[in-house]
């Protein structure tokens, strides 16, 4: 009988008999099969058979009942340990027939006792946006205390297998600690095979080892238990790549519900259109107008002569499914519904998206939304924004987001200091969902870094998939929203989505290679570093302050976050004294107090560009004279190496941190936000090399090579 034979028999065998979970000695058989060590699970029908099993095992033995009615056996009373002799194993098989008295009881598992080791657990779960998720924790007081846990999404790859047991806080333990190590190699391979049989097994809901004792060589699972459910749909299989070029640089939008009248919506789109001079063909549709801004309006879309790439649809949520049908039958290709009303609000409102999508399928219409705000592309001078957007400048920020508010009322004051390239909405992603844009919008080459902020995933397995490819050429930045019940309340009601356990959301992130924000304003801070700086390629810090308090907080960031201050050679340490005022003896971070200047800060960069320790630069700058630091900074050759200023106060000096930010260098207000946003570029860095050199892994793991 093949493994496979053996496993389908054992499952088919449980459900047949009406349970939903394997037994102990069931769940042991099949990690056996799988070359997985256990401490057995021989199972006893008479005190006689329990004797004769611990003779041949020559061993202490564990007790434990075996009944379908009973799923958790420590807590009824049915597990007995350490037993040494006869005696003792006849006493425990009497009193746990006794205890279990008019239970259907199948017998008592005998199984020997595993020598102490470090005690971990693995486990798998099911997640409703991403399914099975494999967990991996150091057992006892670290999971049940500290829920110092790992987690990734099913199938893994061994980079992934790496980083959960790297990532979690007692891996020093593992690694060697007072006498205790673990076999590192064995748990990777442990969960690996855990891995791929529940990617082979959809009948797999859950799996519990718990515990499983690490040793030097080797691991054993000690306890097992499996959870069976309705087969999980099979993953979708892969499309052929969605080409959506067309949807951000297209050739002629109509607009279904412009209108003529400042304030409404339909104004707002076509004023946008019109304002940033779309080089496209424009159709505002409209039965009561004869033309908006002076463009010809026609009364519904089939009467225009032309062919429509896109369509923007704003008309109420009732009169949609007909719009989107006569879209569908005149040859539109593309459809952005931005009428609200829709599943947000209830039953009704998600029947109507049903038509939609229903109508959209039928005739292989892509449709974005519904309860979005269209897309701005300024590389193809196109802003379908519901609210009016003032003049923006061409960029390389690709944006994805899940509300509205993103596409206007943020841009009216990041433009200045922030060029987007795409920002698309994708509301409550009817057919478009964010693994979808997210794939286009980082095939564009005008492109460099994607923004995010999500409140659900629909692409589940297929967005790890994509993230994980994107990440390794473009950093991607993440705002997931509905982490506390509040927020996933809060959710349901905007965009009819169920924001997951945040948890696993965070999980999946690190997994993907993506970095996850923990609000607004730190998604913007890391992109614009992100989008106007490179990575840094070490770990070697360089301040320059004129504040020596700002630069003992910087020098202490930049250690929370994982950097340090950079050494220089004698020959640069020498130069820079040259440099420095006689009152200034500090090498890292230069403190200049208040003498200092453009002139003598272009001076210590430059000398700081020449250092093979030096990764990155933070400098600490004035706001009353910032002015003067911009074209000094911006013409430094930096090799390479990034730099972000801090500005103490810069609200109050927007002019200046405009035409820095402008020349390309991000100002921030704090040092600890620097340090925050240069960590986590440095970690990105080593994260993405250390991706590519494990690249063929992942390549074997999704049958590429």
């Amino acid at each position: 009988m093949t493994m496979a034979e053996l496993i389908n028999d054992i499952i088919d065998g449980a459900i047949s008999a009406g349970r939903t979970y394997l037994m102990e000695n069931e769940s042991k058989a099949i990690l056996e099969e799988l070359g997985i060590s256990t401490t057995g699970s021989r199972v006893a029908r008479s005190e006689e058979e329990a004797v004769e099993i611990f003779l041949s095992l020559a061993s202490p033995v564990a007790m434990k009942v075996l009944s379908p009615e009973v799923v958790h056996k420590s807590d009824a009373g049915g597990v007995k340990l350490h037993l040494e002799g006869e005696d003792a194993v006849r006493q425990a098989y009497r009193e746990m027939i006794s205890a279990f008295q008019g239970r259907a009881v199948e017998g008592i598992s005998v199984q020997r006792m595993a020598p102490p080791g470090i005690e971990a657990i693995v486990g798998v779960a099911n997640d409703p946006t991403f399914g099975p998720v494999l967990m991996f924790g150091l057992g006892g007081v670290f999971v049940e205390v500290l829920k110092d846990v790992s987690f990734r999404s099913i199938p893994i790859t061994l980079s992934d297998a790496q980083e959960m047991i790297e990532e979690i806080r007692g891996y020093t333990l593992l690694k060697g600690s007072r006498g205790h190590s673990a076999d590192i190699e064995a748990l990777e391979e442990l969960l690996m095979k855990i891995s791929d049989f529940v990617a082979s097994e959809p009948r797999v809901w859950e799996m519990d080892l718990n515990p499983v004792f690490l040793y030097p060589q080797g691991c054993t699972a000690v306890d097992a238990r499996i959870i069976l459910g309705e087969p999980r749909p099979s993953p979708p299989e892969e499309r052929e790549e969605q080409d959506l070029h067309d949807l951000f640089y297209p050739q002629s939008i109509a607009v279904i519900g412009a209108s003529g009248t400042p304030g409404k919506l339909g104004w707002n789109v076509f004023t946008n259109l019109v304002s940033h001079k779309f080089k496209g063909m424009l159709y505002p549709i409209n039965p009561r107008a004869e033309a908006i801004h002076g463009i010809k309006a026609y009364p519904r879309i089939s009467a225009v002569p032309e062919p429509v790439d896109v369509a923007i649809i704003l008309v109420s949520a009732g009169m949609t499914a007909d719009v989107v049908e006569e879209c569908c039958q005149c040859g539109v290709r593309y459809i952005v519904v931005e009428s609200a009303g829709f599943a947000e609000l209830g039953p009704e409102g998600k029947k109507i998206e049903l038509q939609m999508k229903e109508i959209a399928d039928r005739y292989g219409v892509r449709l974005l939304g519904p309860n979005c705000s269209g897309i701005i592309n300024t590389h193809c001078s196109m802003v379908q924004s519901i609210g009016i957007v003032d003049a923006l400048s061409q960029g390389n920020i690709g944006l994805v987001s899940q509300a509205g508010v993103c596409a206007a009322g943020m841009l009216w004051g990041l433009r200045h200091i922030m060029d987007f390239g795409i920002i698309a909405t994708i509301g409550n992603k009817l057919d478009i969902n964010e693994t979808d844009i997210m794939e286009a919008v980082s095939r564009d080459e005008n492109i460099n870094v994607i923004c995010m902020y999500l409140e659900s995933v629909k692409g589940g397995r297929r967005f790890i998939d994509q993230a994980r490819r994107i990440t390794r050429e473009k950093p991607m930045v993440v705002l997931k929203s509905g982490r506390t019940e509040a927020g996933k309340k809060a959710v349901a009601s905007h965009t009819a989505s169920l924001a997951g356990n945040d948890q696993i959301y965070s999980a999946v992130f690190r997994q993907s290679g993506i970095i996850r924000a923990r609000d607004y304003e730190h998604m913007f801070n890391l992109a614009r570093a992100i989008s106007k700086q490179p990575l840094p390629d070490r770990e070697g810090v360089f301040i320059i302050t004129y504040a020596g308090s700002l630069g003992v907080i910087a020098a202490d960031a930049i250690t929370d976050n994982g950097m340090r201050l950079s050494e220089l050679d004698e020959p640069l340490k020498q130069r820079l004294k040259d440099l420095l005022p006689d009152y200034v003896c500090g090498m890292n971070p230069v403190d200049y107090t208040f003498s200092q200047d453009a002139r003598i800060v272009k001076s210590t960069i430059e000398i700081g560009v020449e250092s093979s320790d030096v990764g990155s630069f933070i400098v600490i700058l004035q706001a009353e004279i910032l002015d003067s630091y911009v074209e000094a900074l911006k013409s430094i050759n930096y090799q390479g190496k990034p730099i972000i200023a801090c500005v103490a106060g810069k609200e109050f000096e927007m002019p200046g941190v405009i035409k820095m930010e402008k020349a390309g260098i991000p100002v921030f207000s704090t040092p600890e936000q620097v340090a925050d946003a240069l960590g986590i570029m440095y970690r990105h860095h080593k994260r993405i090399t250390r991706a590519r050199a494990r690249g063929k892994d992942w390549a074997k793991a999704k049958g590429k090579i």
